[in-house]
């Protein structure tokens, strides 16, 4: 019996060297937390050895190493003003000429306002003429490129409908959703007709908000992600006939405001374009270690402060969860925290939290067979990409009065020998244990750890207010498609705040029920939760179980599962993140307290 309790003894010796923590961690007070975090918190990333990719070959710029092609992020050299020229005066590569649609469904084609009859006076009656003889009706998404003699100055005029002008007590959201299409399809014209220079006569009444919805779609439109592309020196032609040659936008006829918006525009724009190359990125190009990398320069460039916690201090704070995710994998997990102060007073401090899964296989619940969507599972870190292109927003457009934490658990689901293992049980950092019933059910599990680490930043006072940001369950995209994100919060307040940022944005969620009454899924009865519920309800089991890793904060959880992908990365979720910081200096999340009886 002492042989076989010494041999008990050293088996769970090897087992806890080899990083199988499964009941042994214990809740750490917080004392003992803040001591490991700022003690243990390194000052740099320490790299990894990374597999796959382009290494240099020589110094010739058709070649690219991996880690500078992760780092990079797409861009466009574009400058963004507004001009006083009137658009019978301007002279250029493209002329953009938005025409609203009839206010009568009968109308046979579309008519000019007063600022085009001009320029159509200028042009010899030729747009009047291509729009009566092309029926050209001005809906959204109608256009015509007219290619004009050289004695005009203006190479194209181009026609884009915008739709019926918005009633005057239309919310926000018409002029946001009327400005996308139309900075886009600007965006898709520059790019076809290989324009230097265009601008765009705006219709009168056009306001600031639509300036920026439509200037941010245009300069995301023309970033195109190359990355990956001419990777050796033959391929530097065709790389250069594919690069944009736009370089100057003005918009004509602004309101005063103008100028503001475009600023706006592009500081939103750059941190959309961030998030998408992000997603876009394959995982032997962003792993962990990349994202870290990248988190660093985003907090350098734009002064934030940012923590990386490695392996070893995410085992001293107790992220049994966490850490059991990551322990199947080659690539070494990254914790990453960034904080926003802003200057002068803070009446508000909130955290976003971001999964970062940079792949996911599904662990043992390995994704297999058709739909499955595993060679996709590069997007499984939308909401990290999300959180993080906000904190570059966040940082470059400077909100007043509001303090922002971004933290990710960044790490990769694999199959190995190391590997978390359905039936196990692993501990979270709050002390619950959780049995693992499905390994494939992991975004979760990691962020379990990053919303306890979020929620004891509040200390005494408490945070304001937790979102996180997850793909989380394929049941969103059943239930919501892939236009709409999933909400669920357990604050009506901070509810409707985040509802109110999204629309104040053009990106769409609906908010879904945290019912109580599907509790009992979560419950095991071996450990005190389980991670997985039954298959109805599946997104609302996730959400509750999210939410027994957050005591007293005011939290929402987003499922961006669906809306993260459509035939590419679409960068949701950065704009919603920004207005909600924006708009938390006056904005009140936390429920009034019941009187105890």
């Amino acid at each position: 019996e002492t042989r076989s309790a010494s041999m008990a003894s050293g088996v769970l010796t090897m087992m806890l060297a080899a990083g199988v923590r499964a009941v042994t961690h214990r809740p750490v007070s917080s004392t003992a937390w803040r001591s490991a975090s700022v003690m243990l918190a390194p000052s740099r990333v320490s790299a990894s050895r990374l597999r796959g990719g382009i290494v240099s070959m020589s110094s010739a710029a058709s070649t690219r190493d991996l880690v500078s092609t992760a780092l990079a992020v797409p861009s466009a050299d574009v400058h963004f003003s507004t001009a006083p020229t009137s658009a019978s005066e301007w002279t250029g590569d493209l002329l953009v000429a938005l025409v609203s649609q009839s206010e009568s469904d009968e109308a046979v084609h579309a008519e000019l306002s007063s600022e085009l009859n001009a320029l159509d006076a200028m042009l010899d009656g030729t747009l009047a003429a291509v729009i009566a003889d092309s029926g050209f009706k001005g809906k959204p998404g109608d256009s015509k490129v007219i290619t004009l003699p050289p004695k005009y100055g203006v190479k194209r005029v181009a026609l884009v409908g915008v739709g019926k002008k918005p009633a005057a007590d239309a919310p926000v959201s018409a002029a946001l959703g009327a400005g996308l299409k139309w900075g886009a399809a600007v965006a898709a014209m520059a790019k076809a007709e290989k324009a230097t220079t265009a601008s765009v006569a705006l219709a009168a009444g056009t306001s600031a908000a639509e300036i920026q919805a439509a200037m941010e779609a245009l300069y995301v439109g023309v970033c195109s992600d190359e990355r990956f592309k001419d990777m050796h020196p033959e391929a530097l032609k065709t790389a250069e006939e594919r690069a944009l040659k736009l370089k100057s936008v003005q918009l004509l006829g602004a309101p005063s405001d103008g100028e503001a918006a475009l600023a706006k525009a592009l500081g939103m724009a750059k941190a959309v374009v961030l998030c998408k190359a992000m997603v876009n990125a394959p995982a032997n190009y962003l792993t962990p270690t990349m994202m870290a990398l990248t988190a660093q320069r985003i907090a350098k460039e734009n002064g934030l402060a940012i923590e990386v916690l490695e392996k070893e201090q995410c085992e001293a704070l107790g992220m049994g969860s966490y850490l059991g995710v990551s322990q199947g994998a080659i690539e070494p997990l990254k914790f990453i925290h960034m904080t926003y102060k802003p200057d002068g007073p803070i009446s508000k401090r909130i955290a976003y939290v971001g999964k970062g899964l940079t792949f996911d296989s599904g662990g043992y619940n390995i994704k297999a067979g058709a739909g499955s969507l595993i060679e996709l599972m590069k997007f499984d870190m939308g909401g990290a990409a999300a959180v993080i292109g906000a904190a570059q927003a966040i940082g470059a457009l400077r909100p007043a009065g509001v303090e922002v934490h971004f933290i990710v658990a960044a790490c990769e689901n694999m199959v190995s020998s190391r590997a978390m293992r359905p039936g196990d049980i692993l501990t979270a950092s709050n002390g619950k244990t959780i049995e693992v019933l499905n390994t494939d059910a992991e975004g979760r599990l990691t962020l379990a750890d990053a919303l306890v680490y979020a929620e004891k930043l509040g200390g005494e006072e408490g945070l304001d207010a937790i979102v996180d940001v997850a793909t989380l369950t394929g049941a969103v995209i059943v239930a919501l498609g892939d236009k709409y994100a999933g909400l669920w919060s357990s604050s009506d307040k901070l509810s409707a705040a985040i509802s109110g940022a999204a629309t104040g944005t053009g990106e769409l969620l609906w908010r879904m029920p945290l019912a109580a009454e599907y509790g009992d899924q979560i419950k095991s009865s071996i450990a005190d939760l389980k991670n997985v519920g039954g298959r109805g309800g599946s997104s609302i089991s996730a959400a509750l179980f999210l939410k027994e890793f957050v005591k007293e904060a005011p939290w929402a959880h987003l499922d961006i599962a669906g809306t993260v992908w459509a035939n590419g990365p679409t960068g949701y979720g950065v704009r919603t993140l920004y207005r909600l910081a924006e708009e938390a200096p006056n904005t009140e999340f936390k429920e009034p307290k019941k009187d105890k009886k």
